[in-house]
């Protein structure tokens, strides 16, 4: 539909259009493709340092509980700071300072303690959400503008560039994991001994956090390398900032969108929306314990796989290249699953997801990892990502559809109990030996998909009686 002046009721021209907010099309696509690659290089350090928390700073489990500190202090930041930092600084310089967050992690692992990494925590928590938030609602802006001027669909175009945005993001993995692989790789100074059977009969399920380990795989390795891999990480989050303060254009928001969305008294409703959804919609409840164990899944594959099978089997600089796997496949079946659901069914995928991570789970249980079964660590870690594939595009779609008269409040709802998921998981990791861990995943995951059977019987009784009464 065209679109007409106020001022002389003729039809708005391309320059019309852009001349509300002074971004080109030329300028728009720029942007995009400034905040994809700003994105990919702050979580090339990121997501591969996490990885890497589990192995590298496993003493009092330091690393996994400043894993679960940064997801407690990301819950709280959900809630409340968002809505006032975008009001008040815009869209690019609150990415620009959310991103010194993630920098003050990257630098706090040089020198791991309790006092270092917890409060970089902390901060990277409190950062992690307005970063995001603000990321969304500059991309949203962009393809609407686009949308405009092009005469298309806002739905269509806003898909499309977060499609190209995460298709960016989502190379981090790959990225990120090269770096710690090739940087921790042994070293005829490291030793390249062959573990005994005794070493390796601690790893796997069997791995517990007090087992007295004689296993040369688990040690730290030379400050000298955790220091190269470290800058790299920091100079690569740095020049994703660096990307954001010279290159990003800032963008001014519609003022009513601005005072209606991004008041800071929005975030009290948002915590009183979510609560209520809680309270009153019996589905979400049922759909608590599969969100939870979304978080869970998660936390299991970057804390305990990465440390148990892998770090434990193989050595610590394995471990990059076997996330790789896991990254890629993850990526490659988002994608496609995303495009195939349409055909299958949900159900289809959430029956194929569930029975993928059950069998890699008693896989894990009756395994004893081995350096000489390498292939077999790729093949679990990239069925591994297949399934975690189709838990965050399917789960993300179900709210959506199930909640869609309350969505903001529904996905508040989705990132709180994964978060708690995450946590919960972090924390446990340190005290709990990784059969136990295992037995604990597939509980939840059983009375989650039991919660999202009856979800589907709810919703099929629901449109059932729509259409009886639209009859």
């Amino acid at each position: 539909m065209a679109e007409f002046s106020l001022a002389n009721g003729n039809p708005l021209t391309y320059q019309d259009k852009s001349s509300r907010h002074g971004f080109t099309k030329f300028k728009i696509f720029k942007n995009l493709g400034v905040i994809s690659f700003a994105f990919m290089f702050l979580f090339t350090a990121f997501q591969s340092l996490s990885n890497l928390q589990s192995s590298l700073n496993k003493d009092e489990g330091l690393g996994v509980w400043g894993l679960a500190v940064i997801y407690a202090a990301l819950v709280v930041s959900c809630m409340f700071v968002p809505p006032v930092m975008i009001k008040r600084l815009g869209c690019k310089w609150t990415i620009f300072a959310a991103m010194i967050c993630y920098i003050t992690y990257m630098a706090a692992n040089f020198y791991a303690t309790w006092g270092t990494i917890i409060p970089a925590s902390i901060i990277l928590g409190f950062g992690a959400a307005p970063l995001w938030s603000a990321k969304c609602t500059y991309l949203t802006e962009m393809g609407i503008w686009y949308a405009d001027m092009k005469g298309e669909t806002h739905s269509a175009v806003i898909n499309t560039f977060f499609g190209v945005f995460f298709m960016a993001f989502q190379t981090s993995q790959i990225w990120g994991n090269m770096i710690s692989s090739l940087v921790l790789q042994r070293i005829p100074e490291n030793g390249t001994e062959p573990l005994g059977d005794e070493a390796l009969a601690v790893c796997g399920a069997s791995f517990c956090p007090d087992t007295n380990l004689t296993n040369a795989n688990l040690d730290k390795p030379p400050q000298t390398q955790v220091y190269i891999m470290c800058g790299i990480y920091l100079g690569s989050a740095v020049l994703a900032d660096i990307i954001i303060f010279f290159l990003l254009d800032p963008i001014t928001l519609d003022p009513r969108k601005v005072d209606d969305v991004m008041d800071g008294k929005c975030s009290l409703k948002l915590v009183f929306a979510t609560l209520r959804h809680l309270v009153n919609q019996p589905m979400q409840v049922l759909l608590i314990p599969l969100t939870m164990y979304s978080g869970v899944e998660q936390a299991f594959i970057a804390a305990d796989f990465t440390k148990s099978y892998i770090s434990c089997a193989l050595g610590i600089w394995m471990v990059g290249f076997v996330m790789i796997c896991y990254g890629v496949t993850d990526a490659l079946c988002s994608f496609l699953f995303g495009r195939l659901v349409k055909y299958a069914g949900r159900v289809v995928f959430f029956a194929a997801g569930a029975g993928l991570h059950i069998g890699v789970q008693v896989t894990l249980l009756l395994w004893k990892p081995i350096p000489e079964q390498l292939a077999l660590f790729f093949v679990l870690a990239a069925l591994w990502g297949m399934s975690d594939a189709i838990w965050q595009t399917q789960l993300n779609a179900l709210y959506g559809t199930i909640f869609s008269r309350n969505q903001e409040a529904a996905f508040a709802n989705y990132r709180l109990w994964e978060s708690i998921g995450f946590i919960a998981a972090f924390v446990y990791s340190y005290y709990l030996c990784v059969n136990t861990k295992i037995y604990i995943l597939m509980s939840v995951l059983i009375l989650g998909m039991a919660g999202y059977c009856a979800v589907e019987i709810l919703e099929h009784r629901r449109k059932k009686q729509s259409t009886e009464i639209t009859n």
